[in-house]
């Protein structure tokens, strides 16, 4: 998101934006309305134009027609994605076989395949395992998309050493620090909560991943909003404690307006769960700070 308001303040509109930045529908409107125009494939972008690449990563095919049509790039992929390609590319330039846990037709699983096509297999979740062919047990490596869930991953690694036991593990652990730590956090929320409402988008896939983990831990119910508005009454009724809790893209205001809704209703104490702090920062994309040094 900062990656494409940083391009408008210093390009002005409009802004190309290749997907969605984030998948989040209140982001992705709110960048509508100062000038950003999302698209889904650079073909779409008038040629010379801006594009800006979301933060789940692409191909590097994407990024040859991008230069091929004379377009002028800005990469807001997220450098823990980055990270995952890079890993991608060196198990493949060693000639391993790459299983890639994530989900099929997720931006970022294209992205990360589009990488080592000829080494890469997808495995979508634990149904799949078994489903697996590799032409050499002994030289095969696993890798995850960043915003899956931490328990179903952990499942689906176990499951793939069982039927391969030298599978080798990636240097550090490819999901997301935000996810991870949203996934911890409503682990301790659902087991004392009877509801736990999720901020976020129905595209989301690390939104969706908490309500079913907070299902899985304790709550009787879960819900995914989009914002205040998508609450229900009647999930409230005979209710007395709420949890409370968003996906990693999801605006800090979005969550202040559904606790206002919730206080509305009688559920105005409230007590801030964060079992982990967060410290990361990430810097702007290159072309951004390139363009900016080059104007000072």
């Amino acid at each position: 998101m900062v990656a494409v308001e940083k391009a408008l303040e210093q390009y002005g509109a409009p802004i190309y934006v290749r997907k969605q930045i984030v998948h989040n529908t209140h982001v992705v409107k709110t960048l509508e309305a100062r000038g950003a125009i999302f698209v889904e494939e650079t073909e779409e972008v008038p040629e010379g134009s801006i594009v800006v690449f979301s933060a789940h990563g692409v191909s590097p095919a994407v990024h040859q027609e991008a230069d091929q049509r004379g377009l002028r790039t800005i990469d807001a992929t997220c450098p823990l994605v980055t990270k995952v390609h890079n890993e991608a590319k060196r198990f493949a330039g060693q000639d391993y076989e790459i299983l890639l846990i994530g989900h099929e037709g997720h931006e970022e699983v294209e992205g990360t395949s589009g990488e080592a096509p000829r080494h890469i297999q997808l495995v979508d979740g634990l149904d799949a395992v078994d489903r697996v062919e590799v032409k050499d047990p002994d030289r095969l490596v696993w890798l995850s998309q960043t915003t899956l869930s931490v328990d179903e991953t952990t499942e689906t690694v176990a499951r793939l050493k069982q039927r391969f036991p030298n599978l080798l593990d990636p240097p550090s652990d490819d999901i997301c620090y935000a996810t991870q730590n949203r996934q911890i956090a409503v682990k301790e929320i659902a087991a004392e909560s009877q509801l736990v409402i999720v901020v976020g988008s129905e595209n989301s896939s690390n939104s969706k991943r908490l309500v079913e983990v907070a299902k899985d831990y304790g709550a009787d119910a879960s819900y995914l909003v989009d914002n205040a508005d998508f609450i229900r009454d009647e999930w409230l009724e005979g209710v007395t404690t709420v949890g409370v809790t968003s996906g990693a893209s999801v605006p800090e205001e979005l969550v202040e307006e559904v606790l206002a809704r919730l206080a509305k209703h009688g559920f105005g104490d409230v007590t801030e769960v964060e079992p982990v702090q967060e410290s990361m920062r990430f810097a702007l994309p290159h072309e951004l700070r390139k363009d900016l040094r080059a104007r000072s």
